[in-house]
């Protein structure tokens, strides 16, 4: 038996399947949305329509981005030998602000998981490997977790006859963490203390 209208507990259903977001969080959510004006909700549904309209893959790096390629693909102030490989474009964010990296990106989007299904073939490897031309280091910038040191050692097999030198981010990010939630600090420790492999 439900106790508030359908529409409530449709939004409380569409908002808790989103991650990190629980019922509880997603019924707060829902109670300070009715609270808003309807300018604000009018704005908050355009710019979720927007979202989906407007972004999309970079061609050369797989971050999100309005304009293709990306900002940083573009720029020409970025070393185009240093290659940051991460699993998410949050990822991508996360290094950024550490104002440590001037290097390029590419996205992996996941990491080898088998229980969930996820093989090499469903991440951008093949992708990766088509743009090593001119690149002099890898890093391998994966979340500490068993399935990111899974992949991280995949990586590290499949790029060694390329005769790049390869690095992966040092300690310093906790294992089971991700890069999304570290500072800033701690993973441009993790970047200038990488390891080679």
């Amino acid at each position: 038996m439900t106790y508030s209208s359908p529409t409530i507990e449709k939004l409380v259903n569409i908002l808790s399947s989103l991650p990190t977001i629980g019922k509880k969080t997603a019924q707060r959510l829902t109670y300070h949305l009715i609270k808003e004006n309807p300018e604000f909700i009018q704005q908050f549904a355009d710019t979720l329509v927007e979202l989906h309209k407007n972004v999309k893959l970079c061609s050369v790096c797989f971050n999100y981005t309005e304009t293709d390629p990306c900002p940083i693909c573009a720029s020409e102030k970025r070393k185009r030998n240093l290659l940051c490989v991460v699993e998410d474009p949050s990822d991508v964010i996360a290094i950024e602000k550490t104002n440590d990296y001037f290097g390029i990106y590419h996205v992996l989007h996941g990491v080898i998981d088998p229980l969930e299904g996820t093989g090499p073939e469903d991440l951008k490897i093949k992708e990766l490997l088509s743009r090593l031309d001119g690149i002099e280091e890898v890093i391998l910038a994966l979340n500490p977790s068993i399935e990111g040191e899974a992949t991280t050692l995949y990586l590290a097999r499949l790029l060694k006859p390329f005769g790049v030198k390869i690095s992966r981010i040092a300690s310093g990010v906790p294992m089971g963490t991700t890069l999304e939630f570290t500072d800033e600090i701690t993973i441009a420790r993790a970047l200038n203390g990488r390891i080679y492999l």
